[in-house]
């Protein structure tokens, strides 16, 4: 048994990726990318507009992703991360239109606890299915910001509604101010607009992560890094991760279970909170059905991100980039993205010829064909196709996940106190 643990663990570490590796992939994206580009005539591909809109889409959905990670590790599944992230959203619109913007993404915070703690206390203390309490939370807080918003925004004659506010909507809030990166920005635009193969396209990239930047944005990324050394660089990473895997062994060895369970929820509610707040900051006001799913994407690039920060970064991205396409009104884009596709598909046929899995290799091939028709004989993809893009993705991006998934071992199980005594 401890020949086979040993070798598995090492097939694992090999196939996690170097850094080397991680640049060269990167390369042949933006390679690839800029060849579309040229190609299709489909300049958002690369633009700086359509990346600057897919960091601001990828946020909200990362932060969600992020506590469904917290959750999760602890061993406690959150499928209430949307119902926190309507929290969220309303409490920012409660106190940004009265406070402020930096009030509001404390206010989306508290807000999420609530939910997170609501949670805790049906799955933890009562042991509560997970998925219904999860469910409970979603649909609670629809509920309860509906009527809260008729009650607080909407009341004849109270001071919200005279500032703005109606049932469905708070009165706006002062905007954020963000920043731009000094004389990088400007000559990013510069050479963004000469239209040079892959230097251009670079450009474009890089100006739209460094231009016009909320500083929530920036609260993000530190929020992310420090969910790594938390926990994977900490004795208490180490005892909140060991709840998820085996809670009887951690509390046999003095872990306080449902500490760190209570904890793990805490921050994940709060995570999800600031990711409603950062999307009522973004457009000034709470708005009802704001969120649009947003949470459960964000449990999605959790699940792809395989329950670690890098890779539910990556996810984010991922998916901030399809959400982009459809407020852009990318139809063009996504139609050059088909071929994307097709290239996509043929590396998944090959790897699969080589696997001796034809079958899957087979439907793959299949798909790129169909794939290649339907660019071939359309000139653009239909509106209504290019707002379902992020959740399309969302459900070819789990169907190809899905075989390399590792979740933690006690995720969703009931523990009660005392087990590992």
């Amino acid at each position: 048994m401890s020949g086979r643990n040993g070798k598995q663990d090492g097939k694992r570490e090999r196939r996690r990726l170097s850094y080397p590796v991680v640049l060269l992939i990167i390369a042949g994206v933006l390679l690839l990318l800029s060849v579309l580009r040229a190609w299709t005539g489909a300049g958002d591909l690369t633009s700086s507009g359509q990346y600057g809109g897919a960091l601001i889409a990828a946020v909200p959905i990362g932060l969600a992703g992020l506590g469904g990670l917290w959750a999760e590790r602890a061993g406690v599944i959150n499928i209430g991360l949307e119902g926190m992230m309507m929290l969220g959203t309303f409490c920012a619109g409660w106190a940004g239109y009265q406070y402020g913007p930096w009030a509001a993404a404390l206010a989306g915070v508290v807000g999420g606890l609530l939910g997170g703690l609501i949670h805790a206390i049906a799955t933890v203390s009562f042991g509560v299915d997970h998925i219904i309490s999860g469910v409970a939370i979603n649909i609670l807080a629809l509920g309860v910001t509906q009527y809260l918003a008729k009650l607080l925004f909407g009341a004849e004659g109270s001071e919200a509604a005279a500032a703005g506010g109606n049932d469905k909507q708070s009165p706006p809030m002062d905007d954020m101010s963000t920043f731009s990166v000094p004389l990088l920005s400007d000559g990013l635009g510069t050479l963004e607009k000469k239209d040079w193969f892959l230097l251009s396209d670079a450009a474009g990239i890089l100006r739209g992560l460094t231009t016009n930047v909320s500083w929530l944005t920036l609260v993000a990324a530190g929020l992310f890094a420090g969910t790594f050394f938390v926990l994977w660089r900490s004795s208490f990473g180490l005892r909140l991760r060991s709840c998820g895997e085996n809670p009887t062994a951690a509390e046999s060895l003095g872990v306080n279970v449902y500490t760190y369970k209570y904890a793990a929820l805490l921050v994940s509610g709060g995570l999800a909170g600031l990711g409603g707040a950062f999307m009522a900051i973004g457009v000034h006001f709470y708005s009802d059905g704001q969120t649009g799913g947003r949470g459960y994407i964000g449990l999605a690039t959790m699940i792809f991100g395989n329950w670690r920060p890098g890779g539910v970064a990556m996810g984010a991205g991922l998916f901030g980039f399809m959400d982009s396409l459809q407020l852009r009104g990318g139809g063009d884009t996504v139609h050059a993205l088909l071929l994307l596709a097709v290239v996509l598909l043929v590396a998944v046929t090959l790897w699969k010829l080589r696997a001796t899995s034809r079958r899957t290799a087979a439907i793959s091939a299949v798909f790129a064909v169909l794939l290649v028709l339907w660019y071939a004989f359309t000139e653009t993809v239909p509106r209504e196709f290019v707002e379902a893009t992020p959740y399309v993705a969302t459900l070819l991006v789990l169907a190809l996940a899905a075989q390399r998934l590792r979740p933690p071992k006690a995720i969703g199980r009931t523990y009660q106190k005392g087990q590992g005594k």
